[in-house]
């Protein structure tokens, strides 16, 4: 596809609805500073993640209905890539997380996360295909990984994708709705998935040749995972899940251990109700949260900050809030949470995505049918 002129690009504009925004920057208080938030974009269909593009050549920005779209440097949002998997766009399914390769430069390969159908029901698959030098398709898309048995209705996919420094893809998965199934080491609901970037399992994941056990997983007990970075620090993985109604929690999950749901869970059922299964806050066996909020916010996306650009960010955790309307800041000691901060809440926008960019801001996503792509930094730095 030849690079869009200037009229043409416009004509895409008026076709899709989706422009940049020449509004002026605002600026909102925080705790550490006036906080300056710009608009990068506008008009994204439910964005759900974010990925930079290398060298300045943009971003990545998946939409849950089913596109995924190039959003570049100067804002302007590309039609729909080419050759990207069919989504089962239903309830909270639709085309989730977007992560590149860490070894993009070389093997162009952009990884996806999406609700697919079979069986009569949904479940979440991962795939990789190569974006074309025009940035306009993914060529030879092939699925790596698939949820079994799906089970879903439209209900708790997931799901975040996270590459280790070991070269280990982590696949943070939802329990489909199906209580139970977190505690099944038979079914991969309610699990966080240890695989090689190509499909294969590592030989030394904790049920590797465990009779009536997947070998992909590397935890259990977990409802729907939303959120998954990797500590830039410790070079470990965390985690966090929406509660029912409370308990949403981060974790930092270990090999082979069980973080409880639904037999430990700080919350309650939507219907005010005990959770049938639950025994209590902690059961034995099973692991405690790292954190825990009482009052669920309804986290989604989560990023470190350790870039050089805003010092005073330097150690914190950012994560975005969807019911909460908030983007959240907590302060790190160490793996200790010690303080947390409400910012954006001003803009009373869902929060889907947070990460940081490789300039040293901070981008969010907001989930709306006319979402945007927002970069954050301190005026005052």
């Amino acid at each position: 596809m030849p690079r869009l002129k200037p009229l043409a690009a416009l004509g895409l504009v008026a076709l899709f609805g989706y422009q940049h925004s020449f509004a002026e920057d605002r600026q909102l208080s925080s705790e550490l500073g006036p906080l300056t938030v710009h608009t990068v974009a506008e008009g994204l269909s439910n964005p759900w993640a974010v990925a930079f593009l290398p060298d300045g050549q943009g971003y990545l920005v998946s939409e849950r209905p089913g596109a995924l779209r190039r959003v570049s440097a100067e804002g302007e949002v590309s039609a729909p890539l080419r050759d990207v998997p069919e989504v089962f766009a239903v309830g909270q399914g639709g085309l989730l997380d977007v992560v590149l390769s860490p070894d993009f430069a070389e093997d162009r390969l952009v990884y996806l996360s999406y609700a697919e159908e079979g069986d009569g029901a949904a479940g979440t698959a991962v795939g990789r295909g190569k974006l074309s030098a025009d940035a306009t398709a993914l060529e030879g898309f092939e699925v790596i990984f698939r949820q079994q048995p799906k089970l879903s209705s439209g209900t708790h996919f997931g799901s975040r994708l996270v590459f280790d420094r070991d070269g280990h893809l982590f696949i943070a998965l939802g329990d489909n709705n199906n209580r139970p199934t977190a505690q099944d080491l038979d079914k991969l609901q309610g699990k966080l998935v240890r695989i090689f970037p190509d499909g294969r399992i590592p030989e030394d994941n904790p049920f590797v040749s465990r009779d009536g056990a997947r070998e992909e997983i590397w935890s259990y007990g977990h409802r729907n995972q939303q959120g998954a970075a990797l500590n830039p620090w410790s070079g470990r993985l965390w985690t966090h899940e929406h509660g029912p109604r409370g308990g949403d929690e981060i974790n930092i999950p270990e090999a082979g251990k069980n973080y409880g749901w639904p037999l430990a869970t700080h919350g309650i059922n939507y219907s005010m109700l005990a959770i049938p299964e639950a025994k209590g806050k902690t059961v034995e066996g099973t692991e405690p949260p790292h954190h825990v909020w009482e009052k669920s916010p309804a986290i989604s996306g989560m990023a470190f900050y350790d870039a050089e650009r805003f010092p005073a960010w330097q150690h914190n955790l950012f994560i975005g809030a969807l019911s909460g309307q908030a983007l959240i800041r907590l302060q790190l000691d160490g793996d200790k949470i010690v303080h947390e901060e409400r910012l954006l809440e001003s803009l009373n926008a869902r929060v889907r995505d947070v990460r940081q960019g490789p300039d040293g801001y901070i981008y969010v996503l907001t989930d709306a049918p006319k979402g945007q792509l927002l970069r954050l930094g301190l005026a005052s730095e």
